[in-house]
């Protein structure tokens, strides 16, 4: 599991490790692990700007000259920290060739260009010489590094008003959480994480690698059967929500996924239609009004009886009857209950300690608009800090929550677990269903540990995703062509070598 530092972590972090190692050399190390950490493509360019990062820019452009090789640094600013003019000294004593950027700059002709413009600590929309130095580097047509952030991109949240697109990222003493979540996909392309020897203060948040969900995936043994694996129920549908494809796509997903059984629960109404899509799966025709599930303890019971986890929600409807519905199941289930969907929007409504004081262990799954919902935070609050946002909500819940977004946050209060993997041809309707499927099978088999389980889920999800687009393409893709790849994922995973499926970001 890779180390992700929020801001602050990484600020306080910085600021014990130089109580050790003097601030000028850790800059040194910052800049000398970017240097050696790949081939760069020359003549290279490093863009300056006026604090620590720039400092970096300058090691970066030192060793260069050292090793021979043709380096041009560029300013946006005179001003330096005291590290940076340090090392800006000594290149101007090696003889590097030093310029101000300004708006006649062309970096075009450059092999590489090393953003060092702005750190960590950059927020807002760049401005004046910084916002055309960002432009310039884009349109630069180079191998484009930035150096621990790229310039203009929160550190935190990972929203920009403009910011650098890299090839490659190289962050230093930890990878930010800017760095996975929001935009940050859409403008790095790769991040790669290097050790100067900066220890986290305060618990960090994990990045999961493949490696760390393969016992999930195991080969079975012999001497074993359906139970072994889990009976897990789905409960959902309704007149309005009758896709009989879409719910087959849930238990699918479900069973692809490893669980033993699958109970599908949905109003008595649309069984027949749904019932020759799920040859595998077990029909529970629940009692209706309307088509939507109506409030009856003994069909629920009787639904839930000898399962590990249900999934609860999925195109339920938002009637008086499924409030009870969940109000019951949170009251008595022993399991694990997934909560999605228009099961989160009902939930809204409800007093938070219905979740805080069930029986079961509760996860809940929503998208940015569900969580404005629940938590009473604007959207653009959510965004700001999703990380410490759906932390707060799971600490006062007390139950597991999995934020979806381009990077899935998964948390219970303490534990804080991001997921890299997932496309943007996931957007697609259905997408939800199967990720509440996957959710529900893992859960049942693997009861020691919700947090992890869940997380393990959000994984196979985005990477059988991605597996799906890679083949098909991201404008055609649908949430049944996830299901199909689950297979894939799920067997390199138990396999003895699970880096096979590893996410883009390397040590």
């Amino acid at each position: 599991m890779k180390t992700v530092l929020s801001v602050e972590n990484m600020r306080m972090s910085d600021a014990a490790a130089q109580e050790i190692i003097p601030s000028g050399e850790l800059m040194y190390r910052a800049g000398r692990a970017v240097f050696e950490c790949e081939e760069w493509r020359y003549p290279a360019a490093v863009v300056c700007g006026s604090g620590n990062n720039a400092g970096d820019g300058y090691v970066i452009a030192g060793l260069m000259k050292d090793a021979g090789r043709e380096c041009t640094v560029f300013m946006t600013s005179d001003r330096s920290s005291a590290d940076g003019k340090y090392y800006l000294d000594i290149c101007r004593e090696k003889h590097v060739d030093i310029r101000m950027l300004n708006s006649e700059t062309e970096l075009s002709g450059y092999g590489t260009v090393f953003d060092c413009i702005f750190g960590t600590g950059f927020r807002g929309r760049p401005e004046g010489i910084s916002r055309t130095a960002i432009e310039k580097i884009n349109r630069s047509g180079a191998f484009i590094v930035a150096v621990d952030i790229n310039s203009g991109l929160d550190g935190d949240s990972g929203l920009c008003k403009l910011c650098v697109d890299s090839d490659l990222t190289v962050s230093v003493g930890g990878i930010k959480s800017g760095l996975v979540l929001n935009a940050a996909k859409d403008h790095i392309k790769r991040i790669k994480n290097v050790d100067i020897g900066i220890a986290p203060v305060d618990p960090p948040f994990g990045l999961l690698e493949a490696r760390d969900i393969a016992s999930f995936f195991a080969p079975r043994k012999h001497f074993s059967h359906k139970g072994t694996y889990g009976y897990t129920a789905l409960i959902g549908g309704s007149g309005a929500y009758s896709g009989a494809a879409r719910l087959a796509n849930l238990a699918a997903a479900a069973l692809r996924s490893g669980t033993g059984v699958v109970r599908l629960a949905v109003p008595q109404s649309l069984a027949e239609a749904v019932m020759p899509y799920i040859l595998e799966s077990t029909m529970f025709p629940m009692p209706e009004r309307d088509g939507q599930i109506i409030f009856d303890a003994a069909s629920i019971d009787a639904c839930l009886k000898g399962t590990q986890a249900a999934a609860v929600g999925m195109g339920i409807g938002t009637g008086k009857d499924i409030e009870e519905v969940l109000r019951h199941i949170l009251k008595s289930y022993k399991g694990t209950a997934i909560i999605d969907a228009d099961g989160l929007n009902v939930l809204s409504g409800m007093d938070g300690k219905v979740i805080r004081e069930a029986a079961c262990a509760v996860v809940l799954t929503p998208h940015l608009k569900e969580f404005s919902r629940l938590s009473g935070l604007t959207a653009e609050e959510i965004l700001a800090d999703p990380v410490k946002a759906a932390a707060d909500y799971a600490q006062t819940r007390k139950c597991v929550l999995l934020l979806k977004g381009p990077a899935t946050i998964v948390t219970d209060g303490d534990r804080v677990l991001l997921i890299d993997r997932g496309c943007a041809g996931m957007a697609t309707a259905g997408s939800g269903d199967v990720l509440s499927g996957i959710l529900a099978a893992i859960c049942g088999y693997h009861r020691q540990d919700t947090l992890m389980a869940v997380a393990a889920a959000a994984y196979i999800n985005g990477a059988a995703g991605e597996a799906a687009q890679e083949k098909i393409g991201d404008i055609s893709m649908i949430a049944s062509d996830t299901v199909a790849m689950l297979p894939r994922v799920i067997k390199e995973l138990g396999m003895p070598c699970p880096e096979k499926t590893g996410s883009s970001h390397q040590n």
